[in-house]
Order: C-alpha cells, then sequence, then structure tokens
C-alpha cells in the first residue's frame, strides 16, 4: 500500500496575519514551490512533478495494492486527474473533516475546514485489494465506515517541535493514518510513503505490525523521523491479528470437491430453493436443467431470472442439506 503526502503548491502570497497582531504559521516551504512564481509556470511545473512521481509509485504498487493521496482544494483535483489518466481506478475519495481547523482570519470566505483522501486500485481491472470492512466498523460504533471522518489536527504532545516551533508545517495525526493503514493493509504488509517527512506513517505501521518504507530528501526532517521510530514500540501480536485486520476468509472449495469427497454423485439431483424446479449433478460438477448445463451459480441465476446468484445458498440437497452446509463440511 502507498500513503503519499505530496506538496500541495498553496504558493502563499505574502504573509498572513491573525486579528491580534500574531503572525501565521503557514506552510510557506521550499518545497512547496513550483515553477517560476506566475500561475501558468506553477501549474505546468506542478503537473509533470505529480505525474513523475505517481508514474513510479504505479510501477512498485503490487497487483493487489492500493494508493492513498492526501490534499486540498489547491491541487487535489489536479492529482485525481493525473491519476486517471495514468489508469489508476478511483475506490473512494474520503473527506476528512477537521474538528479544530485555523479559522479564516480575513473573513473573506469559508474555513478550510476539511482535506481530501483519494483511494484508488492499480488499474479497473485489477480484482484484488485489501479492504478491512468489519474491522472499520470498529471503528464507527459498529456502523459501516462512512467517507467522512471528523478528526482533529496534529496538536500537543504529538506535533513535533524544535525550539519550540513546529518540526514541519504539515504533519498530519496518527489517528488518520491509522484509519488508512487498517483500512487497507494485513499484519505484516508493506508501507511505502515517498513524502515521509517526519515519519507519521512509519510511527504508525509499526505500532500497527506493519512494514513501512519512507522516502525523504530533507535531511533535518529524516533525522527526526529516526528518532521517531526509535521511539515506537510494535502492539502486541494476537491484538494486532484481532483488533487491526479481518479474519482470514475461509479456504475455497470447489464444487467438484463434494463429489471427490462422496459428498454428492453424479445422477444426483437438487432442488432450487427459489423456484422449486430440479437439476441433475453431472461428474465434471456442473448442473443440468431446462436442457441448459451450467455452474450452481450460472444454472441458479438462470432459473431465477437474474444476473447473478450465490449457488451455495441456492441449492438443497434430496435430504434437505444446502450446498452450503456441505461445503462447511469440507472446510
Amino acid at each position: 500500500m502507498i500513503f503519499a503526502d505530496p506538496p500541495y503548491n498553496l504558493q502563499l502570497q505574502g504573509e498572513l496575519w491573525r486579528p491580534n497582531m500574531t503572525k501565521v504559521d503557514a506552510v510557506d516551504d521550499h518545497w512547496d514551490r513550483f515553477g517560476q512564481g506566475d500561475e501558468r509556470s506553477s501549474f505546468a511545473a506542478y503537473d509533470a512533478f505529480t505525474e513523475a512521481w505517481l508514474t513510479a509509485a504505479r510501477h512498485v504498487l503490487s497487483d493487489t495494492g492500493t494508493i492513498w493521496v492526501i490534499g486540498t482544494y489547491h491541487n487535489i483535483y489536479r492529482v485525481g486527474r493525473i491519476m486517471m489518466d495514468l489508469g489508476y481506478w478511483l475506490l473512494n475519495d474520503v473527506v476528512w473533516v477537521k474538528a479544530n481547523p485555523m479559522p479564516n482570519f480575513r473573513g473573506v470566505r469559508f474555513t478550510n475546514a476539511h482535506e481530501t483522501l483519494l483511494w484508488a486500485k492499480k488499474s479497473k481491472s485489477q480484482k484484488r485489494y485489501t479492504f478491512n470492512h468489519h474491522t472499520m466498523k470498529r471503528y464507527n460504533a459498529g456502523k459501516q465506515m462512512r467517507s467522512d471522518w471528523e478528526l482533529p489536527l496534529c496538536t500537543g504532545e504529538e506535533r513535533l517541535t524544535v525550539n519550540g516551533e513546529k518540526a514541519h508545517t504539515t504533519q498530519k495525526p496518527e489517528a488518520l493514518l491509522e484509519r488508512v493503514i487498517v483500512a487497507s493493509t494485513r499484519v505484516g504488509d508493506l508501507v511505502l510513503d515517498p513524502f515521509f517527512g517526519t515519519g507519521t506513517t512509519g510511527a504508525v505501521a509499526k505500532r500497527l505490525g506493519r512494514r513501512y518504507l519512507g522516502i525523504e530528501r530533507d535531511a533535518a526532517y529524516l533525522e527526526l523521523a529516526r528518532r521517531r521510530l526509535a521511539r515506537v514500540r510494535r502492539m502486541p501480536e494476537e491484538w494486532l491479528l484481532s483488533h487491526t485486520q479481518d479474519p482470514c476468509p475461509p479456504p475455497r472449495v470447489p464444487f467438484a470437491r463434494l463429489l471427490e469427497a462422496g459428498l454428492l454423485k453424479p445422477g444426483d439431483t437438487l432442488k432450487h430453493v427459489r423456484t422449486g424446479e430440479e437439476a441433475v449433478v453431472n461428474a465434471d460438477g456442473t448442473l443440468t436443467a431446462r436442457g441448459q448445463t451450467g455452474s450452481i451459480h450460472r444454472l441458479g441465476a438462470l432459473l431465477q431470472g437474474t444476473p447473478a446468484c450465490n449457488g451455495w445458498t441456492a441449492w438443497r440437497t434430496a435430504e434437505g442439506a444446502l450446498l452450503d452446509e456441505l461445503r462447511q463440511i469440507l472446510r
């Protein structure tokens, strides 16, 4: 899994002051500046930068992996367009609603109270990726997790400082990274952060029993991240397996295995639960009914007139047992 918190290209114009005439510590770092100062140059340089790193990220992303990219209204729409052009397939846009946002001191527009995370898989055709749906429900009082997450900014003891000043202007809260990592990885998975900063992704990944790889070009940030990571302790294995990932899916059982195990035999009849029609079991693991032959799923859907069907719960044996009950015996 990749989590990326790239520069936002804010292009801050001038200084920002509060009504009490104290200066706001805004994002004016050198790493957030692109182009020659004019908007057209800035956008072109930022788009080229974004396409380059997203291309590299897609190259190293596994065929079962996903990527998260966070941004503000300044950049996230440009990032999203480039992601789609490169072949990524968006799964969600998640809104991080800041419980304690910085006010709009000039009062000329709405307070910017959220950031957007884009969650995507490598391609539209990718079938497998991790999503711990049931585990995420525990983060939401047993209800299905929504795409709006209300979490506070990184403040207090969690905020890294140097000589009383913020060590990094855009340090993300660990609670945000915890949701991202728990949602889309399993214990032992590898998490890459190509904009590592002061190591929030690595710290959370280490605590949650995930491996991590961070890339950071600023030596000062890197040293802070190393010290921070040295203090992190991994949670106990039993807790990680039970609280930070869904249970492993049960082993797959092909229908033909029921015949191999002697639980069914060729020539047996099965009855469709909804229609009451009968089908004959064939030696190759298919069924025949209405002159049609197919899998338990395809034939079940055909008889009930739907595009799809779970054949394991659609058929009963002559003795009245669901096919799913026979499957559980093999499992």
